[in-house]
């Protein structure tokens, strides 16, 4: 299937119970990625993820349709985000996806691309960094998801609500990715072009290192009026809408 498009999407936040995002994200599993010949999700396709062993009895339906997916001979890629980074080795056998680093170059029908989920570009946002920074050690997971159900529930809520409570009172600006972050992550991993979510602000950039003109491509964030995915061709880019 190498004449197939690539598809990718992130941001889609599936919540815990019913909505609309929910059946679309099926619709997009049983029809464009069947057409496909790889699927790159770049993180934050759930809106929490407190362990597999939570995660995958909410979203059994979503996790049966990615294996079906993947068992129909689709590589389907998922890359962590900042609200589902606990998924583990549970969700990657339950589902078939094979798990990305939190960035890598990969050969797609446009050229050498670096993907991420964006969220390590955001240095200016110093208050989301630190918190980034200690979510991630290893052994504090650890102790979380030893953690009872409820409490796990609890706390995630918590710090869901501390951080869009949060983000009432900073600058938008510093919500967005440091260009200069940018264009050392770009030429640290010698590409020109990447992809990644998680700021919802969809969109092709330009910025210039040094001689060179480098493209970063913003996926979109799924939203009620706007649920899709970006396809990759021989032909380029386009935005498609469930």
């Amino acid at each position: 299937m190498q004449s197939a498009p690539v598809l990718l999407l992130s941001d889609l936040h599936l919540p815990p119970q019913a909505s609309p995002y929910r059946p679309a994200f099926i619709d997009f599993l049983d029809g464009p990625a069947r057409q496909a010949r790889e699927v790159y999700i770049l993180g934050d396709l759930f809106d929490a993820w407190i362990g597999d062993d939570v995660g995958m009895t909410i979203y059994a339906n979503e996790c049966a349709k990615l294996k079906a997916l993947s068992d129909s001979g689709v590589t389907v890629y998922f890359q962590h985000g900042n609200r589902d980074f606990l998924i583990g080795k549970q969700f990657v056998a339950g589902t078939g996806v094979r798990l990305l680093p939190e960035s890598v170059v990969v050969e797609l029908p446009i050229g050498r691309t670096l993907l991420m989920h964006g969220d390590t570009l955001c240095v200016d946002d110093i208050h989301f960094q630190r918190m980034r920074h200690w979510t991630h050690k290893h052994w504090l997971q650890s102790l979380f998801l030893a953690l009872p159900t409820t409490l796990r529930r609890t706390i995630a809520g918590r710090l869901r609500q501390a951080s869009s409570d949060a983000k009432t009172s900073k600058p938008k600006s510093i919500m967005d990715v440091n260009d200069d972050a940018v264009r050392t992550t770009m030429t640290a991993h010698g590409v020109s072009c990447m992809i990644h979510g998680h700021t919802h602000r969809p969109g092709r950039y330009l910025l210039q290192a040094a001689n060179t003109s480098l493209e970063r491509i913003v996926l979109a964030d799924w939203r009620p009026q706007q649920m899709g995915y970006l396809a990759c061709d021989a032909d380029g880019l386009n935005q498609e809408i469930l």
